[in-house]
Parts: C-alpha cells; structure tokens; sequence
C-alpha cells in the first residue's frame, strides 16, 4: 500500500501553487477609470455641442440678419451716391471704421448653398454655413457685398494671441478635469482598499489560511461580496475541520473492534472447543456490528454537516407526531418506563418540520436516554416564549454542568461512558445539534426534574400554526 502511494505521487509530482501578482496598482487603476469617465464626458459634451448648435442655427442665423440689416442697408445707400468705378475705393475707406472686414465680389465667385443662394439672388441677406459672413447683393447689379467674418477671432486684423473663447473653454475644461480627477480618486481609492483586502483574504485562503476573514469593507458594493466570501471560508474552514475530525476520530474507534476482531481471529484458531468457538464467533459479529453502526453515524453526520439541505417542512400534529416518534423506539426499551406528556400544549397545535430530518433528532435524544434511564424516561412538549420545547428526560446518572455545551461536539463523550454496552460513537447528540441548526433552532442539555439529564429541542414558534 505504501509502495503504490509512493508511486502515485511520483506520478502526480508535488503540488506547486500558480504564482500570485503582487498587488493591484492604485495609479493604473484611478488613471484607467479617470480616462474612461472623462472620454466618455468629452464626447458626451461635443455631441451635445452639436446636437444644441444645429438646433439652433437658423435661430442665430435670423437675430444675425436683424441684427446686421440696418448697417448693410446703410452701406449700400453709402456706396449708391458714388459712381460704381468708386465703389472699391468707398469699400476701402469704410473697411478702416469697422471692426470687421468688408469687400465687393462677383456673384458668380460665390458658392453658397441652395437655400443660402436663393436668398441672395431674392435680396435677402445670406449667410455663410458658419454663421460669420453676411452677403448682400447690391441694387440691380451683379456684385455682392461681403461683410465679414463678424467674429473678431476670425478676422487676422484683430488677433491678439489665443482667441478669447478658446481660453475660456480650456480653462473651463481644465477645471472640469481637475474636479472630476478629485472625484474620481475619492471614489477609485476606497474601491481599490476593499479590492486589495479581497485579494490579500482569497490569497490566504487560497494558501490553506482558512481562518483568514475579509475586513469590514468600505464601499458599499463590496460589502455583500465580503460577507459571501467569509460564509464561503467559514464553510470551507468546517468541512475541512469536520472531515479531518472524522478521520481522526474514525482512525481511533476502528483500532479497538479491529484489534479485538484480530484477537479472536487468533484465538479461533488455536481453540478447538465448540463453545469457545461459538463465544468468538458472536464477539466477532458483535465488532462487527460496532463498525456497521460506527460507519452509518459517521455518514449520517458527514450528510448533515456537509449538504446542509433545504428545509421542506411540513405541517403535523406535534402531539400526535411525538407519540408515532416515540412509539417507533418503544422496541428498544426494554424494561424501561417510557411517558409521553403533551398536556400542556394547545389543542390541536400543527408545526412546521422537516420530516425527513428532525425524526433523528428525536430518536438520537431517546437512543441517549436508553441507554443511561434507570427506569424512568419522560418526553415532554410546550409552547413557551414564541418557541416549541421538547424535553426528553431520563432519571440516569446525568451530565456535569461543565460538560452540557461540549457533549455535543463530534465524537464526544464522557469518560463514565466509554464501556462497551453504553458508549456508542459519540455523534448522536452533533446529528441532534446540526438537525436543530437546520431547523433554526438549539439543543441544549440541563439537570432533569427525574434526576439524571434532559435534553431540550428548541425551534421558533413562527414556523408554526394552529388550527381552532
């Protein structure tokens, strides 16, 4: 056996883990989120921009003509009281008092858009797609006045270093920039904190740390992943601490049958009388018998510890449901007095169980009672403090003070008890206490009125309901 484990983990080779990063890094995290938010504002901003400036275009593209109408007019009755060879000259000379630029063109050298065009040759004023040249075409000819561009950005004759509104927009963009920066690593740098405490817990517990919790986290979207993570490690932590307590435990009850079983192996075969022969055999089958029993607790423990199954509860008479309980055991009693007492219950009361599971509660707490009861074992039920109690009393040797919260851990059980006919496995009352967990409720142990020990079995009483 050994050779081949050798072998097997010659096979598999030794377990090397994958290497972990270091950390996640706080810049390259704020300046990924910083890029994205402030993209996605930018081209949020220019395709607002747009969709506002072609809105209201031909809004601005009218006040611009109202506006500028009356000057226009005036220049052109300017230019009709001279001769048209004076025209360039009065168009010079009128150019030096305006703040923008003005000129006379053919027609033809124009290239406006339909509508645009229309206008012009109709008289109208018209304008140019950017809303910053006027043209007018003048009385009865072919030449068009040109003023414009009215902006003084566009005009070269007024520019002073950057154009006003592009400073503004810079600066108003670079406060933009720096506020939504300040909000971002407000909001980046608790984020990063809980993602770096996840990381560190998932690597400990990744490293066979399962002890290891994430912290109390910060930003509120980590928080149910936090507290899934610790159930999922405090889960973790007691399987594993289940399963190596019932391979420990396992181990140390199979060395005693084992041992005896090989003992009287040897015994039966140096002995030759028929009665000894028979004495061995029922020893043998009675180990055998302790291993069969051994091996079905510890599943029936390992089922409840690991699956944790659903509660499908179902609605019973708990009077009627504690006499079939306890009427199933009666076969086991031998000579012991058994009393059910359900008088102080309401009548007709109906709860909510799970069928399947709290019959092993029930059965386990009587097994126990069976096997320390001196003669007397009273199982009783009440209704106190929103809560359904079902005591199972027996009048034995009972349970030290000291001992009545750790009898119900695993492959526990006191040294007065360790004999062969009532030792058992000591995983009867953990099925009992793992049985009352499912049901969200508590087991608990006491000094009974009989004199020995009394369990008592405690669910809330709002899974419960009663028929009039």
């Amino acid at each position: 056996m050994i050779g081949n484990s050798r072998k097997l983990l010659s096979i598999l080779g030794p377990y090397t883990p994958a290497p972990w990063r270091e950390h996640y890094s706080l810049s390259r995290l704020f300046f990924n989120f910083y890029l994205l938010v402030m993209g996605s504002f930018v081209a949020i901003a220019i395709f607002a921009d747009f969709v506002i400036s072609t809105a209201v275009k031909g809004i601005t593209d009218d006040y611009t003509s109202r506006f500028m109408h009356g000057t226009i007019v005036l220049i052109e009755d300017e230019l009709f009281r001279k001769p048209r060879s004076k025209w360039p000259q009065a168009v010079a000379a009128l150019d030096q008092k305006f703040a923008y630029r003005l000129d006379i063109v053919d027609r033809w050298t124009l290239h406006l858009p339909p509508k645009q065009a229309e206008k012009l040759d109709n008289g109208e004023l018209a304008i140019d797609a950017k809303g910053d040249v006027l043209y007018h075409r003048l009385k009865q000819t072919s030449q068009v006045l040109v003023v414009g561009p009215i902006s003084p950005d566009r005009n070269p004759e007024y520019h002073r270093g950057m154009p006003l509104d592009l400073r503004i927009s810079l600066l108003t963009w670079s406060l933009i920039g720096v506020c939504l920066a300040i909000a971002v690593w407000l909001w980046v740098h608790p984020v990063w904190r809980d993602l770096e405490a996840m990381r560190q817990t998932t690597r400990a517990l990744g490293e066979g740390l399962f002890d290891a919790r994430a912290p109390a986290m910060r930003s509120n979207a980590f928080g149910p992943l936090a507290e899934t993570l610790n159930g999922m490690a405090e889960r973790i932590q007691r399987l594993i601490a289940t399963q190596k307590e019932l391979s420990s435990a396992i181990s140390h009850e199979l060395r005693t049958p084992i041992a005896r079983i090989r003992f009287a192996l040897e015994m039966l075969a140096d002995s030759e009388v028929p009665a000894d022969r028979e004495r061995l055999w029922r020893l043998m089958e009675g180990d055998l018998d302790e291993l069969d029993g051994l091996i079905d607790a510890s599943l029936t423990y390992a089922r409840f510890g690991r699956e944790q199954p659903d509660l499908q509860l179902t609605a019973v008479e708990l009077a009627a449901w504690l006499d079939e309980q306890v009427e199933a055991s009666r076969l086991l009693e031998g000579k012991l007095d058994l009393q059910v007492d359900t008088a102080t219950l309401p009548s007709m009361l109906y709860v909510e169980l799970d069928r399947r599971t709290m019959p092993h509660a029930i059965t386990n707490l009587l097994r126990n009672a069976m096997k320390y009861a001196q003669g007397k074992i009273r199982v009783s039920a009440q209704v106190d403090d929103e809560q359904i109690l079902v005591h199972v009393d027996d009048d034995g040797i009972g349970i030290p003070a000291d001992e009545r919260e750790r009898i119900f851990s695993p492959f526990t059980r006191l040294d007065r008890s360790r004999d062969r006919s009532t030792g058992g496995y000591g995983l009867g009352l953990a099925i009992v206490q793992l049985v009352m967990e499912q049901h969200h409720g508590t087991a608990s142990a006491a000094e009974s009125p009989l004199g020995g020990a009394r369990f008592t079995l405690a669910w809330p009483l709002s899974q419960s309901v009663t028929e009039s």
